[in-house]
This record gives structure tokens, sequence and C-alpha cells, in this order.
């Protein structure tokens, strides 16, 4: 047997061997919240809280991190309320430990691809430069990288970064981490490919072991995309033991308890032991919570969470912004409500009464001491333009957006001509009068210019733009904010708004809704000759909101509903109604009104509810 022999190794030979084999030596097994909390940065100016991450500091997070981070599962879902800390903990912390511990293609889906580049500028950036383990991984500085504000290369992998709203965006890349950021607010379509993120999903077929994660805050209960899947999920919510007897419950909000005249210092009543306890104790044992499944048998681990459990925000916000949104709802604007039960709830809103009876408000009407009633403080109007007349309503404000219905009136004419033009002109400048001699002219004025007469009414807003008469253009669909900038992009080179017509719509509904006068509510001359006939009732509430489906998706859509075509009354409303909004007065309360003090009777205890 040949004997061994002893081969002396110099040392820079065994230090470089050492280094070789710690290379080559697999990498610790961390979840994605122990990655965080041993690698993460936050930066100055990008976050509240900057410096090292600390799950610990929002427990809930914790349970929703490592389900990413489990192989074992391949779809994860969060309907939640806002405030939580969802970009950073759920986008951010996912793209850094994907990068860092386990490269792969990863995609970032945002609504629009403007959001897409502010997400990336504003806060992965500063992610990967002062994150010391990130430091580095994407070449901005040499030409040939090719990375881009949208495109991130890094070893091993890419970050790409696209909007739902662009359908070349979406094409021929292998993605393995799909990271899809409010998915309630994507369009239904992206163009004319089909559903934005079932073409997401298509360019993960190549990976068995691929990642889906869905956020959202949900919108409509209608459409909500987030609580589709959420309910093919496990259905999961954050559980906190009880301060007083331990026990296991999710904060709901119809146990929090708050005076509504004195919202300062809500508790939470255990729905065991029916103790109430402060914000500070019940938060306090968020260390030990647990998320508690409704289905725990599904593929899919789906996470809801409101904002009673957020460590961001506190229950006295909350409350305020509670009140104020039921403040709102009780004189007919459901906005603030929907808004506060989207983002502090984090649960769906459901529309209601999508329709108004044209006999009601027909009834409705009342006479006038004159043109105008007192309590009226400024004039607006909207035009429609038909191929052989103009329409027009004059609309009076007052306070709380409470409005009279003022002149209802038809100008027939050629179109081709100046004569009808020149009528419109004067309409639109005449005086109107109050009871005591009081004078008034038309504020600001909404013309439609999707008629077929669009450079004739831009050119005649443009004219008349020192005027406010400004030129529109509706444009429909429920995620279509009610009002844009204007631009001068066309031919005529008039400013244009772009007017979210449903939006409008629904506005409008609700506050024909309103029964009692008051704030939003809506008054009606009786006379035909100020042109308010039954007809122009049938006109107000000609449209409906009902459901559809598009692309495979529901789509909340305005449509006639009856045999009864003329649907002018509800557009000329809509549009005084954005004339209105975009000349923003200062609608001051009557004399009346303002001598009206309230009486308080003693300090109510009152649970959460709308």
């Amino acid at each position: 047997m040949a004997k061994r022999k002893t081969v002396a190794v110099p040392p820079q030979t065994r230090a470089m061997l050492a280094r070789a084999v710690a290379r080559l030596k697999p990498p610790p097994n961390l979840t994605l919240s122990q990655w965080a909390d041993k690698e993460r940065r936050l930066s100055q100016g990008a976050s509240a809280l900057p410096g090292r991450w600390r799950t610990d500091k929002a427990p809930y997070q914790r349970g929703i991190m490592d389900a990413i981070s489990d192989p074992h599962i391949r779809k994860v879902v969060v309907m939640s309320c806002a405030q939580i800390g969802k970009t950073d903990a759920l986008v951010l912390n996912t793209i850094g430990y994907y990068m860092n511990y386990n490269p792969s293609p990863i995609m970032v889906l945002q609504p629009t691809l403007d959001m897409g580049q502010g997400f990336s500028k504003e806060k992965l950036t500063p992610m990967l430069r002062d994150t010391p383990c990130l430091r580095g991984m994407v070449d901005n500085r040499s030409r040939m990288s090719g990375n881009t504000i949208l495109l991130k290369n890094f070893p091993g992998g890419y970050l790409v970064i696209v909007g739902a709203n662009s359908p070349a965006s979406l094409a021929s890349r292998p993605i393995k981490v799909l990271l899809a950021d409010e998915i309630d607010r994507y369009p239904a379509s992206a163009g004319t490919e089909g559903d934005p993120l079932s073409l997401a999903e298509k360019r993960q077929t190549t990976f068995w072991d691929k990642k889906q994660v869905f956020v959202s805050t949900p919108t409509l209960d209608q459409t909500s995309r987030i609580k589709v899947e959420y309910e093919h999920s496990t259905q999961e919510e954050f559980a906190i033991p009880c301060p007083s007897c331990g026990h296991y419950q999710p904060l709901v909000w119809a146990n929090l308890k708050f005076d509504p005249d004195d919202p300062r210092d809500p508790t939470y009543v255990c729905e065991r032991c029916g103790v109430a306890d402060s914000e500070a104790h019940w938060k306090r044992m968020e260390i030990q919570g647990e998320w508690v499944a409704k289905c725990p048998g599904a593929e899919v681990r789906g996470f809801h969470l409101n904002t009673l459990a957020s460590s961001f925000c506190s229950w006295e916000d909350i409350v305020a912004k509670f009140l104020k949104a039921k403040e709102q709802l009780n004189v007919g604007n459901p906005e603030l409500m929907k808004t506060w039960v989207n983002t502090e709830l984090g649960e769906t809103w459901t529309e209601k009464g999508e329709t108004v009876e044209e006999a009601e408000l027909y009834d409705r009407r009342e006479p006038y001491k004159a043109e105008v009633p007192d309590d009226v403080v400024v004039l607006t109007a909207g035009v429609d333009t038909q191929d052989d007349r103009f329409e027009v309503e004059i609309v009076g404000w007052g306070a709380g957006k409470e409005s009279w219905g003022i002149r209802y009136q038809k100008i027939f004419g050629d179109l081709l001509k100046d004569t009808v033009w020149h009528d419109l002109d004067a309409f639109l400048n005449r005086t109107w009068y109050k009871a005591d001699g009081t004078q008034m002219k038309v504020l600001a004025v909404c013309m439609d210019s999707g008629g077929h007469y669009p450079d004739e009414v831009l050119r005649f807003c443009k004219d008349r733009w020192h005027r406010r008469i400004f030129a529109i253009k509706g444009r429909g669909g429920t995620d279509v904010p009610y009002l844009k900038n204007p631009t001068k992009n066309n031919r005529v080179k008039a400013p244009l708004f772009t007017i979210g017509v449903d939006t409008g719509k629904g506005l409008l509904y609700q506050r024909l809704k309103v029964k009692q006068p008051g704030p939003n509510y809506c008054h009606f001359p009786q006379g035909e000759a100020a042109g308010y006939d039954y007809n122009y009732f049938r006109g107000l509430t000609a449209e409906k909101m009902v459901v559809r489906y598009r692309h495979g998706r529901a789509v909340i859509a305005w449509e006639l509903k009856s045999e009864y075509k003329r649907n002018e009354p509800l557009d000329l409303r809509n549009y005084a109604q954005a004339a209105l909004e975009i000349a923003n007065p200062v609608l001051e309360q009557s004399p009346v009104a303002a001598t009206q003090t309230v009486r308080r009777t003693g300090r109510r205890q009152v649970s959460g509810g709308i």
C-alpha cells in the first residue's frame, strides 16, 4: 500500500481555499421576515421610520411575508386597508429578498405606467441605494447595462416594472415572481389585449416554482377583483389576545366604542368578556397575534386586515375620519364613506339605489319667489350640442352644495350659421335676478365638445375662456376621475377638460336621493315656463347603474333604463355640476343657517357602525 504524502500548503493557499468553500456554502435558510430584519434598511425621506427594518413594529406583517417566501405556496392574496405598510413589507421586501437571496425574473405590475415610474424613482431606487446587500447589484452607470427606470438587471435575474394599462409592457418576458399591486385599480383590458392580470400570469407558464402576490385595497363590491381572489383563499384574519381574558379575536369596527361628541380615547370591547380596554393595551398584545384561517384547506393564502390593527394609524384618527364621512353620508354624499370603508376597513363598498324615479322628483317641484332663490350663492351652466339646437341648464348653488334648477332652455337654429351661436352667447351672458333685485351672472359653464361640431365648440369656448366657459369631453368608466387638468391636444389648441361622466352621474344620483332641504338637496321650480316639465325629469332619471362583464371581468356601466332615449337633462346637470367643481367657489353659509346653534345634551357612548 502506497504511503500517503503530506504536502505543506502555504497559508495564502489555505486562506484562498477557505474563501472558495465559504462562497460555495449554501445560504442560511431565511424566511422573508428574517431576511428583512437582517438586511433591509429604510431610507431617509422615503420612510417615516428610517433605519433598520424591524418586523416587530408591525407584527401582522410577519405572517404575510413568510407566506410569500414559503416554497410550498404559489399564491398570496392580501385584501387590506391603507396605512399598513403594504408597499414596503410585501412589494419592496419581496424584491430585495429575491434579488439577494433567490435571484429570479421579477415583474411589478402597477395600475398605470406612470405609477410604475413613480414607484421606481420614489420607492425602489432608495431601497437599492440604502440596503447594503443590494447596493451595487444594479449597474446604472454603464450605457451597456441596459438598465432603465422600468428595467433593472442584476446577477441571476432582472426586475421589470409595467403598467396594467400598457399591453406592450406585459408581453414577451418570462417571469417567476409576479407582484401585482392595487389590482382593483387595473383597467378591465390592457388596450385590446384583455385582462392585464391574466396577461401577466401567462408570463409565468414556464416556471414550476412561480410565485404570485396580489395586493390591493378593495373598491366596489360588484367589481372588486381582490375580493374574488380573497374569497378563493384561506381567508385569514389577524387575531389578537384580549388584554383582560386572553381570548384571541380579530379587531372589528362594531366593537369599537367612542363618544361622537368627543371622540378622543376610544376603547375596544372584547367579544367574550365584555371588558373595554384602551388602544395602547390592545396594540401591546399584537406581538402575540396570530393569523386565523376561515378556510384552512385552500391552496391560496389569503389575508385581510383593517386599520384598527395598524401600527401607523391611531384609533382616534380612524374615528374622526368616520364621523366626517358619516356627516356627509347623512346629507346625501356617500363618497367620503365609500373611501373610508375601502381604506380604513379594507372592505368593499356596495352601491345602493342605482336608479331614481322621475315621478318623485316631478312632485318635488316648488314655487320660487324670483328667478333665483335667496339662498343661491353662484350660478353654473351645462351646454349640450345637438344637430339643430343647443340645450342649456342654469343651476344655482348654495351652502353645502344645495342646488336649485333655474332654467332649462332649448335654443334652436342652424349650427352652421353664426346666429344661433350669438343667441347662445347672449343667453349665457344674461343677468338673473333675486327677489330683492340682486343681480347674478353665470360663474362657470361646461360645454360638451363631443357632438357633431367639436371644432366650433372648441373655438367658441377658447374665445370665452376669460368668462369661464370651458370645453369638456366626457369619458366613461367608474375608475375615471371626475376632473382632469385641461390639455390643448386638439386642432383648435383650446383648453379641453376631460370629465369622468360616470363618476359625476353617481354623485348626482346620490344628491337626487336626498329627501330633506339642506346640503346636497336638489330643488326644482314649478311652472313649465322654466323648462322643468315631466319630460325633463324623464331625461334626468333616464339611466341606471348596472353590472356588465367585459373581457371576463365585472364592470359598472350606465345604461338607459326604458324606451325613453332622451338623457340630455342628465348630461346637462352633470356638466353644470362639473363647472362648479372646476370653478371651486366658496359657498358661504346663509345668514339664517349661520345663526343656528347645536344643542348638546350630554355624552353618548356609541359603537362603530355605519
